[in-house]
């Protein structure tokens, strides 16, 4: 298994999203870059993940195998809507491995319904046992970082084998392209799929209805505009284009369980992935 010393000696600049003492985040293959947004590989802190860390929702599902004194477990969160603080948090991991899914990327790999996995954790042996044994010996016999990620690129292009259907793929291009300021209506008519057939596709592929997601999008396109302490609230909620503050405030507590002030004083406390979307 990997050991933090592994961290600096992954050679493939054009792979790495970020990397740090503590952690690194590095781009999946470019044949499944259309549902994983990244893998990272973290040695926890207290000061990286203190107490009640918790984990943005962003309408897509992660993959998580920790590493601890109790041995390797894989849990896999569903679809998230609402913030949850991570199960590892109580195991005091030595070393977490985490698979982020982009919007529907988890269908592809498992072809489950993924409103019966939104917001919930579950082992993914529960889910998929073949998956899971696949995962954790990937994890245990790799003893570099370039070894495991190259093994889970070779293991996840094997079984992702489902293709998105074209018009979810508009939708969704749609969707992030106006950054979530898009109608059931207009998306219904660009994709010339009623909105009631529209919606059934999301929750299936997705794990969310289509206006969920799209207030999802616009939430998080909120993220990185807090991390400019020079930008004021109105001016981010007027960006995000939202009709005044007093929505703003009311969606983003709706979404994340905190004002737009509480996120803006405490930011080290949460995680949000710009690169899912």
């Amino acid at each position: 298994m990997i050991s933090k010393k592994d961290l600096h000696t992954f050679k493939d600049r054009h792979r790495i999203v970020l990397q740090a003492k503590e952690f690194i985040c590095l781009l999946p293959h470019f044949h499944l870059s259309a549902y994983i947004a990244n893998y990272s590989i973290t040695f926890p802190t207290k000061e990286l993940m203190p107490e009640g860390f918790t984990l943005m929702p962003c309408g897509c599902a992660t993959l998580t195998a920790t590493s601890a004194r109790t041995g390797l477990s894989i849990d896999l969160d569903g679809p998230t809507t609402k913030p949850h603080i991570p199960a590892y948090q109580t195991d005091h991991p030595e070393m977490i491995l985490t698979i982020e899914f982009k919007p529907a990327g988890l269908y592809a790999l498992t072809g489950i319904s993924q409103t019966e996995l939104t917001d919930q954790t579950v082992p993914l042996e529960a889910v998929s046992p073949i998956l899971a044994k696949l995962i954790s010996d990937t994890v245990e016999r790799s003893s570099s970082i370039s070894e495991l990620i190259t093994s889970l690129d070779t293991l996840l292009l094997a079984n992702a084998h489902i293709t998105h259907r074209p018009e979810l793929m508009m939708a969704l291009q749609d969707i992030k392209t106006c950054a979530g300021n898009i109608s059931v209506k207009q998306l219904s008519s660009n994709t010339h799929y009623s909105e009631r057939q529209l919606n059934r596709i999301f929750n299936q592929f997705v794990g969310t209805s289509t206006k969920s997601f799209s207030r999802l999008i616009r939430i998080n396109n909120t993220f990185r505009l807090f991390k400019n302490p020079r930008k004021s609230l109105a001016y981010i909620s007027d960006v995000a284009g939202f009709h005044d503050l007093p929505h703003f405030t009311h969606d983003f507590k709706l979404v994340c369980g905190v004002t737009p002030q509480e996120y803006r004083t405490n930011m080290s406390d949460f995680y949000n992935n710009p690169t899912r979307f």
